[in-house]
């Protein structure tokens, strides 16, 4: 069962890509994308994923989705719509069948990274945006049309807007269009993966209040992935620190980004740039490149770049633990460490 709060929740989450070499194309290892994740989301927050590119962020989400098949794990959704009609159903969404996730798509939707390679090129806007209730046999073709105005106008877009294609609008104006056709079916959980990576500065801003405006007025459930942390500082209830397929630290962002207990999160923060000219932040700088995926280092998998490691980390695998209220990190030295946080400059 789950917490009458909770949304959604992830046990031991794993995605393994096999390693296949040879002309028989045998399998010789795995690519450890996603090792392990364990992940509560709280109806009506936004809880984001952080981490260098290749850690298994945008991995994690699609799994959580079934985008990807995980190889692992517990995905426990708490649905409407596969319920019995007076209840809602708790169902693990890594075991259900093709016909029932197809069903869950109505709750589960994703906005996608690339606003110019995620809108097919000869498809009309209403067409894109009304796709989703299409394919679920939501409304009939004159309502659908009247819900793609709609859906257009939440957005910011106009009606007329429908009947022009891809090609004649800017990046934001189409990462508008992909917001709305992952609001389209009136989801309850949104994957936001990298949404405003893409877009100028400026375009960044005006999309993520539109998504803020978008969740209090709809009560959506956000899974924030991005690498911008000025971005998820601002948009975040709570953030989670991803390092090789795990999550190393998680907690409020007040309490991540203000007193970080891991390495890996201290030397992220200090990566951000300061809005004042005349302060200078300590940039950490790590050592090597970060370790393969298909061979992972021993004990802490950050230890070989972390300059706070001992023997102990080499040895021994650490555990997401309490570090405060809501707030856990796995770091064997996490009570010994006084680490920077971002207004430490």
């Amino acid at each position: 069962m789950l917490p009458d709060d909770v949304l959604l929740q992830v046990r031991g989450l794993r995605k393994h890509f096999p390693i296949r070499r040879g002309f028989l194309r045998g399998s010789t290892g795995a690519i450890k994308a996603v090792d392990g994740v364990d992940l509560t989301i709280r109806k009506g927050e936004t809880i984001s994923l952080v981490g260098e590119s290749g850690c298994g962020k945008s991995t994690t989400g699609r799994s959580i989705l079934r985008l990807i098949e995980p190889s692992a794990g517990e995905i426990l959704f708490r649905s409407r719509v596969l319920g019995d009609g007076t209840a809602e159903a708790i169902v693990d969404v890594a075991t259900l069948p093709p016909g029932k996730v197809k069903q869950l798509r109505r709750e589960m939707q994703i906005i996608f990274q690339d606003p110019y390679s995620s809108l097919d090129p000869r498809m009309s806007v209403a067409d894109i945006v009304g796709e989703p209730l299409r394919v679920q046999g939501v409304l009939r073709r004159a309502e659908r049309r009247d819900r793609v105005v709609r859906l257009l106008e939440a957005v910011g877009l106009g009606g007329d807007h429908a009947k022009r294609y891809p090609h004649e609008f800017s990046g934001g104006q189409r990462q508008r269009i992909g917001i709305a056709r992952a609001l389209a079916l009136n989801p309850r959980f949104v994957v936001a993966d990298e949404p405003v990576s893409a877009l100028d500065v400026s375009i960044q801003a005006q999309v993520v209040n539109l998504l803020q405006d978008l969740q209090a007025e709809l009560g959506l459930t956000f899974l924030f992935i991005a690498h911008d942390l000025s971005v998820v500082r601002h948009i975040s209830n709570r953030v989670a620190v991803m390092y090789l397929g795990r999550i190393v630290e998680i907690g409020s962002s007040e309490a991540v980004f203000s007193r970080p207990r891991h390495p890996y999160t201290e030397a992220l923060l200090s990566a951000i740039p300061v809005p004042d000219p005349d302060a200078v932040r300590a940039r950490i700088r790590l050592r090597g490149d970060v370790p393969s995926p298909s061979a992972p280092p021993g004990g802490c998998p950050f230890h070989p770049r972390c300059s706070y490691a001992l023997a102990q980390c080499r040895d021994e695998v650490p555990v997401l633990r309490d570090a405060g209220p809501g707030h856990q990190a796995s770091c064997h030295r996490m009570e010994a460490l006084s680490l920077a946080g971002v207004d430490d400059v």
